[in-house]
């Protein structure tokens, strides 16, 4: 891969990777939004079925992660960002022709496998294009991408869905897709070398799949992402609850720029002093949010939660994993990536799982609440253990 040495960050091929993953993003946000009015309204489904498609989409992307830095080394960077994009790509474009509740769910297994492999072979490449002495800001940037997407996604949806059929929807979707892949033809990737075997065969081992370095710091995002499922599984029957569900979007624009507002901020506090002085606040922020989200009874409180929980979350995020990246080797970077997604990708789904036990058999306050509680508990799991670990960018 052709490395940037270049002290700007603001350089061609870093906003190329930008523009590609803000596309692959835009429809993911898009599609999740506008899926369950379709299966309910126009296939027949439940909201069972519905949230079966949404989970299938990421049990097969949790399944896959673990094996998509072994992809990424046997095939290259280059190799396996094209067929993995262009997959992703058909996949996109077989949902304008969806018809039944059976073709989707099996679509959306299929999509799943490839939404994970080119979600993590992108942040190496990314990460190649940003100097040095900027990986921090450079990452925290890169995220904003998925926030865009945040955004941008389901205005999309949700605003064509009233007027418009499925199908165009999809097919305005898989277009914007694919420009984004036109983004990523642009970015130069240099064509890697495949490694031969000049040793005997061996066994897959637990190296194959995790980079050891990188597991702290991902468990300490699951528990991260495991509060944030209340966000992006409830948040708005949470506002339906209160008799606020006319502004569960305007949650979701405050939440989105309140992520991305301080971005460059904090990615220059972590650059210069270190990793422990976004942690600690943006963690506090966050679990303060969620507490103030589960006493609210207005808009006013519901708002205040929106920008707390998106400053405290979008600081930290980028943050934990950057802190994956740096504490990895150069040659183990998409195996520390696939780690990383895998973690936070498992404490989304048990985030959505158990929560939604909690909040049917509580109620919502109790759910917000053991959110905060483990995220507080994550950043004492960060003071004695993440920060522990020898790092020249950790300070604890």
């Amino acid at each position: 891969m052709s490395a940037i040495n270049a002290e700007h960050l603001w350089n061609k091929s870093f906003i190329l990777c930008l523009f590609n993953n803000l596309f692959l993003f835009i429809f993911y946000f898009a599609q999740t939004t506008v899926l369950p009015i379709y299966i309910v309204n126009e296939l027949g489904g439940s909201l069972s079925q519905a949230g079966l498609a949404m989970t299938l989409f990421m049990l097969s992307a949790i399944a896959i992660r673990p094996f998509s830095g072994l992809i990424i080394e046997k095939f290259g960077v280059k190799k396996t960002l094209y067929v993995s994009e262009i997959m992703f790509c058909l996949c996109s474009v077989a949902y304008i022709f969806v018809d039944s509740l059976l073709f989707l769910l099996v679509l959306r297994f299929l999509h799943g496998i490839w939404f994970s492999i080119v979600t993590t072979v992108t942040v190496p490449i990314a990460n190649n294009f940003i100097p040095d002495s900027r990986k921090g800001e450079g990452m925290g940037y890169f995220l904003v991408s998925v926030n865009l997407g945040i955004v941008l996604g389901p205005l999309i949806g949700l605003s064509l869905i009233q007027s418009v059929s499925y199908a165009s929807i999809s097919t305005l979707l898989s277009v914007s897709v694919w420009v984004g892949f036109a983004f990523c033809l642009m970015i130069p990737i240099a064509t890697q070398k495949v490694k031969t075997e000049t040793t005997p065969k061996r066994k897959l081992g637990l190296q194959d799949f995790v980079e050891k370095k990188a597991i702290p710091v991902s468990l300490m995002a699951m528990m991260v992402s495991f509060a944030y499922a209340s966000i992006m599984s409830f948040i708005s029957t949470f506002a339906e609850s209160r008799n606020m569900l006319s502004y569960a979007s305007l949650f979701f624009v405050i939440f989105a720029v309140s992520m991305m507002i301080l971005r460059p901020i904090t990615g220059k506090i972590y650059d210069r002093k270190g990793a422990s002085y976004v942690i600690y606040p943006a963690i506090i922020l966050f679990a303060l949010g969620l507490i103030v989200l589960s006493q609210v009874h207005s808009v006013f409180g519901f708002m205040l939660a929106a920008a707390l929980i998106g400053v405290g979350f979008g600081s930290a995020q980028p943050c934990l994993q950057t802190i994956s990246i740096q504490r990895s080797p150069k040659d183990r970077i998409g195996h520390a990536t696939s780690t990383y997604f895998c973690c936070y990708d498992i404490g989304i789904a048990l985030g959505a799982l158990i929560l939604g036990w909690i909040i049917a058999g509580y109620d919502y306050t109790a759910a917000y609440l053991l959110c905060a509680v483990v995220t507080l508990i994550s950043l004492i799991f960060y003071k004695f253990v993440v920060a522990k670990q020898p790092n020249a960018d950790i300070q604890a």
